[in-house]
């Protein structure tokens, strides 16, 4: 029995084992779904011990190949992804990743990926599309005395893997603040068409559910403790691109709020993860907003600062994704953000029902955009995918807002983020309203094709590519070919063929 004083339960202490022990459980060709959002709440021991059991197996003479199938929240760790995928011990993943590793493997054609859109995942697996759920490997911050589940720093898929497996392995991590306790919302109230109700939320402060998971201590086959860090990226310092790009979406919140379109206080904000986001956020702590409100997927450190000094009144999310500092910070003044944070399972934090009710501001990043509004947010030139949708899908087609930011070129100015046709579409043109680059800000509501590419080129676009696009346009409006959404089908993907073959478009 654990002396461990997070682990309360008589009957779970018993089933205390090593990394090893447990990842001896894990069968090949098992479903594994795992905890982890954005590498925060990921297992940090058993993946490693499992991949060291994998590279052994896979070197015995004739051996068969030893892979699992890896069901997360959204991208976990190097410690989890990348450990798994080194060995080639991933046969397929879903729904989100952005380890280096895997999408390596995921673009030369030995792993298989599944993109999904967040909020749908937990169907997908309720009702059976993606198969039986053999285990689910949890961490946890603690165990209680009747085997309830003190979630750590996410909750993602959690309620539904606990719910779906057949065995559960946990990971009680001690290093995961013991003051988390208290933080969730988990939501018991959901179904399966037909029998589903409404959702009793109808502000991000709002707390529907329970403070637990809720875990059968039967279904329990292990417990494994350990006392490592989440994966805590720091975030580069704002730029002078990030700082225009967030410039321009303050001046436009101003603008809205004049015309009445915005209430002082904003709507809810969702916010994507990354250093223009975040700097959109300094923007906003900076200006004269106070009060508002997030309803989003991660906690950053912007939100933090935001809640800090007043601008943020409540933010709701699944989980964290913070810097080394924001960590600091977040243990530091904990009492202080407890009854300001509140953390979802993310069926409920990318509820599109919920965005579209409470009128979320929606502000993700992209990879290109086309003349009429159509965004890539995931593949490279059309065939290799980066991370994967994310829940930028749930938020941009149901949020008040839908925002789509971007530097307007990359790789040291050789492609243009605005390009004639994506070369792959993850968001149509009738779910993007807001294009942003440092460039300016595109406003496409109410516009129709001809007016949405006239305002792309005209705001967003470099100057470098800019004369291209106005060639190419002028060119398909005069081809004699329909004129609603001109193209010139010969030239439409040239730009991404032409990188492909000199490196620049």
């Amino acid at each position: 029995m654990s002396d461990n004083a997070r682990i309360l339960c008589p009957v779970l202490s018993k089933r205390l084992m090593s990394a090893e022990e447990a990842a001896e459980l894990i069968p090949a060709g098992a479903n594994v779904g795992m905890s982890g959002f954005t590498g925060a709440g990921y297992p940090k021991a058993i993946p490693g011990a499992l991949a060291d059991r994998i590279r052994r197996l896979n070197a015995e003479p004739n051996a068969k190949p030893f892979r699992i199938n890896v069901w997360t929240g959204a991208s976990t760790a190097p410690e989890l992804d990348g450990v798994l995928a080194e060995v080639d011990g991933i046969e397929m993943r879903l729904p989100f990743q952005s380890d280096p590793i895997c999408r390596s493997r995921i673009n030369n054609g030995t792993m298989d990926y599944v993109d999904y859109h967040l909020s749908e995942v937990s169907q997908y697996a309720w009702s059976g599309f993606l198969g039986k759920m053999d285990i689910a490997l949890i961490e946890v911050a603690g165990i209680r005395e009747d085997g309830s589940l003190i979630p750590s720093s996410s909750i993602g898929n959690n309620k539904t893997w606990i719910e779906q497996a057949d065995k559960i392995i946990l990971e009680v991590n001690s290093k995961q603040n013991a003051k988390l306790e208290g933080m969730h919302d988990v939501y018991y109230g959901t179904a399966l068409p037909p029998n589903r109700k409404p959702i009793m939320l109808t502000d991000p402060s709002d707390r529907i559910g329970e403070k637990y998971l809720a875990c059968p201590p039967e279904k329990v086959i292990a417990v494994v403790e350990t006392a490592a860090p989440d994966r805590n990226s720091p975030f580069k310092p704002s730029d002078d691109v990030s700082k225009k790009i967030a410039g321009h979406i303050l001046d436009f919140f101003n603008k809205e709020i004049e015309l009445g379109r915005l209430p002082k206080e904003l709507l809810p904000i969702q916010s994507g993860v990354g250093n223009i986001p975040n700097a959109v956020l300094e923007g906003l702590d900076a200006g004269p907003y106070k009060g508002l409100t997030a309803f989003t997927e991660v906690i950053q450190d912007g939100m933090l600062k935001m809640l800090k000094s007043g601008t943020l009144k409540v933010a709701s999310a699944t989980a964290f994704s913070l810097s080394p500092d924001g960590i600091a910070e977040f243990d530091e003044n904990i009492d202080f953000y407890r009854d300001k944070i509140i953390l979802r399972q993310q069926d409920i934090s990318n509820h599109p029902e919920l965005a579209r009710r409470l009128g979320v501001i929606a502000m993700n990043g992209l990879i290109e955009c086309d003349l009429y509004g159509n965004v890539n947010s995931t593949h490279i030139m059309g065939t290799r995918m980066m991370n994967g949708i994310g829940g930028s899908g749930d938020f941009a087609r149901n949020g008040y807002l839908s925002i789509f930011v971007s530097p307007s070129t990359a790789k040291d100015g050789a492609i243009s983020a605005i390009v004639p046709m994506v070369s792959h579409v993850d968001h149509t043109e009738h779910d993007v309203k807001i294009i942003v680059t440092e460039q300016g800000l595109a406003d496409l509501r109410g516009l129709s094709p001809r007016q949405r590419a006239h305002e792309i080129i005209n705001k967003c676009a470099h100057p470098d590519f800019r004369p291209a696009l106005i060639d190419y346009y002028e060119r398909a409006l005069h081809s004699g070919r329909g004129m609603h959404t001109p193209h010139l089908l010969e030239e439409a993907l040239s730009w991404h063929q032409r990188y492909e073959e000199t490196g620049q478009m």
